[in-house]
């Protein structure tokens, strides 16, 4: 197995190894590998607690990758909105309809550079389940994902693997729980099973990429 871990005399410039030894000093290790494209959706995964916000985002300095991420439009309200969107946060409305994951698409692919990450778990309580946008809108785009994980039981922030959709649900999404087999959240309980929620017409119907 090829070994990703960075060290801060790997980086080039000082922000970037100071990022990481902020990590370090925490007892976080960070393995990183270069993306596969320009553009592409960053799945983060478990997500049951502030902390992971915190950890991500010297994870995000210290690659210096501008990731754009999604949240919902009333954490943007108030003097924390400018700081939200410098910090490359994208506010969603969560009631717009489908048609919005399209039009997302298609302003992703009109940037030159741009990685937006995504929670799929959509709340750090428990749900049954994964919410299916970062799905649709990777298929709508047609990039990859980026599986990344904060590992708590072992400290490792990985920004390595990577997945493309095939168009089969089920394949895909074992292909994706294979990469978070034993990723420990820092509220275990808190995890949702890795598998999408089932679409609101019908529990057995399997929508193709």
């Amino acid at each position: 197995m090829i070994d990703h871990l960075l060290r801060p005399a790997d980086l080039p410039t000082w922000r970037q190894r100071t990022a990481l030894r902020l990590l370090n000093l925490f007892g976080w290790k960070l393995r990183h590998k270069p993306l596969p494209g320009p553009h592409g959706i960053v799945v983060v995964y478990p997500h049951t607690s502030n902390w992971d916000f915190f950890v991500g985002l010297f994870g995000k300095w210290a690659l210096d990758l501008d990731f754009r991420w999604l949240a919902k439009d009333s954490l943007f309200k108030g003097p924390m909105g400018g700081i939200m969107r410098y910090w490359g946060g994208i506010a969603v409305d969560r009631r717009a309809p489908m048609g919005a994951t399209r039009s997302l698409a298609q302003s992703m692919l009109r940037e030159e550079w741009c990685w937006v990450a995504i929670t799929p778990e959509g709340t750090r309580g428990y749900r049954p389940h994964w919410k299916s946008g970062f799905y649709h809108l990777a298929a709508a785009a047609d990039v990859p994902l980026l599986m990344v994980y904060m590992d708590y039981r072992t400290k490792v922030l990985s920004v390595v693997d990577t997945v493309r959709l095939s168009g089969d649900q089920d394949a895909d999404m074992a292909a994706i729980a294979a990469i978070y087999e034993g990723k420990q959240a820092l509220h275990p309980e808190l995890a949702a099973p890795i598998k999408l929620a089932p679409p609101h017409n019908g529990p057995d119907r399997r929508k193709s990429a």
